[in-house]
């Protein structure tokens, strides 16, 4: 599991996505998202603007990612 640190106290979803370099664009978050293949904290989760915090996980495929 890769970790992605922030500088601040929260982070959106589909930026932490491009910060992770699991997206290129925010075009292309969308349609994975809209696809239900990211989760986070092993729910699926189809909102790109949904908060995260320092603990969570996100997953893309095989692919793991916790915002610390």
């Amino acid at each position: 599991m890769d970790i992605v640190e922030i500088a601040t106290d929260t982070i959106r979803l589909g930026q932490l996505l491009k910060l992770a370099n699991l997206v290129d664009a925010g075009s292309d978050a969308k349609a994975l998202l809209s696809q239900g293949r990211v989760t986070v904290n092993g729910e699926v989760e189809t909102r790109r603007g949904r908060q995260l915090v320092r603990g969570d996980v996100v997953r893309l495929g095989n692919t793991a990612v916790q915002v610390a």
